[in-house]
């Protein structure tokens, strides 16, 4: 392996460095994987990720997503009568969350029954005080689910079961 390296970062070409220079670079995170990289010797540059000895081993698995669940499948949105059937559920909910959001009539209309009963209860046992905030929820609510599609709003409340927002 040759000792200097030529490497372009943003679109700017840099070099010559020593090999040992070229490491802590990568190890210290400012050599990325998709910068390319050059020596004597070789064709043409290409990405520094695939060098042999370049970057440092990957030691860690990567990042786990902000569900930390895989995203739910989608169905075919050929499955029309279930697309439907949330369809007239969209906008029934969606009119409740806007009208009577403080009640969590929305939730039921959509199942989501755990929810439901917590708006349902706190607007109760605050005497009408909590009302504020969980008709402020309902509305925002009821606001996102008419204005998604039918096949979005199927596959984030009924297929995923999404409960706030």
């Amino acid at each position: 392996m040759a000792t200097e390296w030529f490497y372009s970062h943003d679109g700017e070409r840099h070099g010559p460095v020593l090999v040992e220079q070229i490491k802590e670079m990568a190890a210290a995170g400012r050599l990325r994987s998709d910068d390319l990289v050059w020596q004597a010797g070789m064709a043409d540059w290409t990405a520094s990720g695939p060098v042999p000895g370049l970057l440092p081993p990957v030691t860690a698995p990567p990042p786990i997503p902000a569900s930390g669940l895989a995203p739910p499948i989608v169905h075919a949105v050929g499955d029309s009568s279930a697309v439907k059937e949330a369809s007239s559920k969209k906008i029934a909910a969606g009119i409740c969350g806007i009208l009577v959001g403080s009640l969590g009539i929305h939730k039921f209309v959509l199942g989501i029954n755990t929810p439901a009963v917590i708006m349902l209860l706190v607007t109760l046992l605050t005497c009408g005080i909590g009302a504020i905030v969980m008709h402020a929820i309902g509305l925002v609510e009821g606001i996102i689910y008419l204005t998604k599609s039918d096949a979005e709003f199927y596959q984030t409340y009924v297929v995923g079961k999404k409960e706030w927002f």
